[in-house]
């Protein structure tokens, strides 16, 4: 009889474990649903805000529901219900218009805004977005990231395993946001452009690796991202949770520790 009651005994803690990990793991999906989703760095056109093999989770909740980020029948299916409107400067991931594939660019362009470069500087509704110098990024110059490309520098040609030199400015945007940008070359052919005018309801992005960058300078029509539309507006990216410099998250010893946690600004 005691050895009976024992084996019944741990079937019914097997079943309940089991149950709790289930519970656990519908948790853990409907929160990623809801309010998060991962997102992993591929391509050095964020840096160096963003490198290659950051690892963020964006606020899907930071702009309020749109058809890409809410999960449910009754949620608008076109538009937004914004709970804060975006604002210029922030980190956003987005749906590519035409794609569908996932971008995260800095906001720049507002609706309404007109956005201009001259040799590298972004001018804003007539206005010059100021930029001052902010030392070198320097990085080495090797195969980066599971895409295996190598890094663009101001100081070519460079070998491998070299030093890759990039300048590094401060821009500052109208609202009093500053951050990083990186330069490499002030005369190429999306640092001389037209006039944008941004329609009401989209919004105007770019990288900050502002020459290896396809962003809304680039148009819709040859593989750039153009104007975003409010509703494809996923989330605003906040802050890197985990961050590798390596091919493999297997590869401990390229693990950037300094970076885990850091907001992204």
């Amino acid at each position: 009889m005691f050895a009976r009651k024992k084996k019944t005994e741990t079937k019914g803690g097997i079943a309940e474990t089991v149950k709790t990990v289930v519970y656990a793991l519908l948790i853990a999906g409907i929160f990623r649903t809801l309010f998060f989703q991962p997102f992993w760095i591929p391509s050095g056109s964020m840096k160096d805000t963003l490198l290659i093999g950051d690892f963020l989770f964006v606020n899907k909740m930071a702009y309020g529901y749109s058809r890409f980020s809410c999960p449910f029948a009754f949620c608008p299916i076109t538009g937004r219900i914004f709970e804060r409107a975006p604002e210029r400067g922030d980190v956003v991931v987005f749906r590519h218009p035409v794609t569908g594939a996932d971008f995260i660019k800095r906001l720049i362009g507002l609706p309404g805004d007109t956005v201009q470069l001259r040799n590298g500087v972004v001018f804003i509704n007539g206005q010059e977005v100021p930029q001052t110098p902010a030392g070198t990024f320097t990085e080495t110059y090797e195969r980066q990231g599971p895409m295996g490309e190598y890094p663009r520098c101001s100081n070519s040609p460079v070998g491998d395993g070299g030093v890759c030199e990039t300048e590094r400015l401060t821009e500052t945007l109208p609202n009093g946001v500053t951050h990083e940008i990186l330069n490499i070359d002030s005369n190429g052919y999306a640092d001389n452009t037209d006039v944008y005018q941004v329609p009401d309801g989209e919004y105007f992005f770019m990288g900050d690796n502002r020459d290896n960058s396809e962003d809304s300078r680039f148009s819709q029509a040859v593989g750039g991202v153009g104007f975003v539309p409010a509703e494809y507006l996923i989330g605003r990216a906040d802050r890197i949770i985990f961050s590798s410099a390596g091919r493999s998250l297997l590869y401990f010893w390229t693990w950037r520790p300094d970076r885990f946690f850091k907001a992204v600004e």
